[in-house]
């Protein structure tokens, strides 16, 4: 029997690597507090991971071999925000434990935050990891921490640095679902100059490079990332032309965030020696999430007026 726990099995990215790897015939364990829809091969006991004993009882008692880790704080503030360290830390505990009851493969998530964007062009093992926000050095540390830890427990250990990304279920608050729905709604849409160059990748292709590099003979980090550079604005643009929108795009009405005009990773590990391949184009991945948008907000309204 193929079993592995994942940890934030029922986030953005989780909930798809989950589905991907039950249609692979896996057992999937994935703790959860908000489970989600329950399926054959798919159990979700109620553990806080911050609990070290309880933790490691589960870990004693199930014995997993494999683990992909992607659980980390995405709430209010999360680049700068202290709980970034309790992340830290608490994926340091979890790997330790999990080698000492029989772990022998782990993936674990880590982000294009890590990088240094003032090189533009970012690679694994050329640019530094040397991003100023506190989760990205609390990634790159665990990084580097558990790159040392593996070697010396001989783990075979897998780092997905995962960029940018879009599609169903993403927070609505986020750039694409927050402009896909104020343009559904027919809304004047709020964005700033959109001037920036970015790297995205849909979050089925996105779940599909993180289970097949998992599967992989592949070890240390792989950029998990489209290597297609795109400007915001033109992702705005495509997008009112799924949505057939005719009103105003306020250009510049909100700040930019960062200065970085240009932040695109090279995905030659994940192509070439993982062997994975893109499904989704952007124009495909942007109608099928204007899709996704439009049935997800009619169905709400329909519960709406059953209540």
């Amino acid at each position: 029997m193929k079993k592995v726990l994942v940890t934030g099995g029922t986030g953005f990215i989780g909930r798809n690597v989950t589905q991907s790897l039950l249609e692979k015939g896996y057992t999937v364990y994935a703790p959860s507090i908000t489970p989600i829809e329950s399926c054959e091969g798919l159990i979700q006991p109620q553990i806080d991971l911050f609990n070290k004993n309880e933790l490691e009882q589960f870990l004693r008692d199930e014995q997993f071999e494999n683990m992909i880790h992607l659980a980390w704080y995405v709430g209010s503030k999360c680049h700068s925000s202290d709980v970034n360290i309790d992340w830290l830390n608490l994926s340091l505990e979890l790997l330790k434990a999990f080698k000492k009851y029989g772990g022998k493969r782990v993936l674990t998530a880590g982000s294009v935050s890590e990088y240094d964007f003032s090189y533009g062009w970012l690679r694994e093992n050329h640019t530094p990891l040397t991003n100023g926000s506190m989760y990205g050095k609390c990634k790159a540390a665990l990084y580097s921490i558990s790159c040392e830890y593996a070697k010396q427990n001989d783990l075979d250990f897998k780092w997905a640095r995962i960029f940018n990304l879009y599609g169903p279920n993403e927070k609505p608050q986020r750039l694409m679902p927050a402009v896909i729905n104020s343009m559904l709604a027919g809304e004047d849409v709020k964005v700033s100059d959109c001037s920036k160059i970015q790297d995205y990748l849909h979050v089925f292709d996105t779940a599909a490079a993180i289970v097949q590099f998992f599967e992989s003979n592949v070890q240390g980090a792989v950029n998990i990332c489209s290597s297609e550079p795109v400007r915001l604005r033109t992702i705005v643009e495509k997008i009112a032309q799924f949505t057939n929108y005719k009103g105003n795009i306020l250009w510049g009405a909100i700040p930019v965030s960062f200065e970085d005009p240009f932040i695109v990773g090279d995905n030659t590990r994940l192509t070439k020696e993982v062997g994975w391949k893109q499904k989704y184009t952007m124009d495909e991945g942007l109608e099928q999430t204007v899709n996704w948008w439009k049935t997800h907000n009619m169905t709400n309204m329909g519960s709406l007026l059953n209540v």
